[in-house]
């Protein structure tokens, strides 16, 4: 099972999640430092110091991925490190860019930046965060300070990662920064953050007018746990329109959803809304990352966990019954099938453009170990699902371009705090100690052989 020609094998991580060091050199606090900081908010009270020591530990870890065959690394910028408290653009937190770039460059592994993965200035949350259409706009200058010192060696830039996550768990549900709970403020930021990445792909583009420009999003296809229940059937178009079309449309079509702009509209959409932000918002992307966990399989019916404050605004009372599928350690359904209809969706429903899977991956106990290493059947299994279920699109026409395990280490969960282990490598985080996994060296056969040749 061979991958076409040129595929981009990768790893992928995030600066809040690994780098640590969150006082050096300058850098201010962000959103997920002040969330951290807040009783009960994370698992343990951790916090995102010293995560992986990656801000400290760089060239081993690119030494790392180069031993291991990675032909790409996608990484997010520290906004907090690059422009402090949203303001002046601060050198020492660019020269760690620029040190790992071309640490990247000499080991023969393709940078491939994201400029936001959440990590807000706390300094422009206290001047409303996203719901602050001027943050939309403090957000581009920040991109022009970053293209303007890495743009002469980084062809390809990603804006935005995951916006559905930053405006309805961050304002919405508060289970995520800043931990508000307020449906009118996840409509403004969602909007907001559209607008930021219109606005920041512009920012790129007139430096770098060759730079190839795309934005990442979580889409999840959604199934009807009752389809003759025309409830269920409601419930799953407002979940849907939510999770996936409110950002896709905007995007790809220069304008958003009339269903989900009516939904929507109790809660101050229009009001959000200027003319002309739609052709901001959707003036073109090179190429569309996508993240894929898991599909929904929703219901009408409230469960245990259903009810607001909530991240489906609107329809607070959504649930997810179980269908007696395996599960990962976060308790997400495997279901890889559903990754080749979604690739498929893309591929007839909107504008054809470059595909890559730019985040999947699973947590697991990681508990197993043979003959000292961490044997984790479960995740190299996980991969090879869903790799065949891409594969599988690409037989059928899907300009799929290339695909990113989640994540190369062990990393700062968010919410989860340490208490999950995404990582092909395992991080003592005692010690920072690395050790490879299994499914490293399962990984790195893939990325050399271009695919699965035959083995498990």
């Amino acid at each position: 099972m061979t991958f076409p020609a040129g595929f981009l094998w990768g790893v992928a991580t995030a600066a809040f999640q690994v780098e640590g060091s969150t006082t050096a050199d300058g850098r201010s606090p962000s959103i997920w430092d002040a969330f951290c900081a807040k009783e009960g908010a994370v698992v343990g009270g951790d916090t995102g110091d010293p995560a992986t020591d990656h801000y400290r530990r760089m060239p081993s870890d690119v030494a790392l991925m180069r031993d291991l065959g990675v032909r790409a690394y996608r990484f997010s910028l520290a906004w907090p490190r690059v422009r402090p408290d949203g303001g002046e653009v601060n050198p020492a937190g660019l020269d760690f860019y620029e040190r790992l770039v071309d640490t990247l460059l000499d080991a023969g592994i393709r940078p491939w930046p994201t400029l936001y993965h959440w990590d807000l200035p706390q300094a422009l949350e206290e001047r409303g965060g996203w719901t602050s259409r001027e943050v939309a706009y403090r957000f581009a200058d920040y991109a022009e300070a970053v293209v303007d010192r890495l743009g002469d060696r980084v062809s390809t830039w990603t804006t935005l990662n995951e916006p559905w996550c930053s405006a309805f768990l961050g304002y919405g549900s508060g289970r995520h920064a800043p931990g508000r709970t307020e449906p009118r403020a996840a409509v403004a930021a969602a909007h907001h953050l559209l607008l930021a990445h219109g606005l920041g792909t512009a920012a790129v583009r007139a430096r770098v007018p060759g730079a190839e420009v795309g934005v990442t999003l979580n889409l999840f296809p959604v199934n009807v746990a009752d389809p003759g229940n025309a409830q269920d059937l409601e419930t799953a178009r407002r979940v849907d329109g939510l999770q996936n079309r409110l950002f896709l449309d905007p995007v790809l079509r220069a304008r958003y959803p009339e269903d989900v702009r009516a939904d929507l509209e109790p809660f101050g959409f229009s009001g959000v809304v200027r003319e002309g932000d739609e052709t901001v918002i959707g003036a073109g992307v090179d190429f569309l990352g996508v993240n894929y966990y898991r599909d929904l399989h929703v219901s009408s019916v409230p469960g245990e966990n259903s009810g607001p404050p909530s991240e489906w605004v609107g329809v607070d009372h959504v649930s997810f019954p179980g269908r007696g599928l395996p599960q990962t350690a976060s308790g997400w359904d495997i279901n890889a099938g559903e990754l080749t209809g979604l690739l498929l969706r893309l591929h007839t429903e909107y504008p054809r453009l470059p595909l890559y899977i730019t985040e999947n991956g699973a947590a697991f106990p990681d508990d197993r170990q043979v003959d000292g290493r961490i044997d984790d059947t479960d995740r190299i299994a996980f991969v090879e699902g869903h790799l065949r279920a891409a594969h599988s699109a690409v037989q059928q026409g899907v300009d799929l371009r290339g695909y990113f395990y989640w994540s190369l280490l062990d990393n700062f969960e968010w919410a989860e705090g340490y208490a999950k282990r995404f990582g092909l490598v395992h991080v003592d985080y005692d010690t920072q100690r690395r050790t490879p996994k299994a499914s490293a060296a399962w990984y790195s056969r893939v990325m050399a052989d271009n695919g699965l040749a035959g083995r498990r």
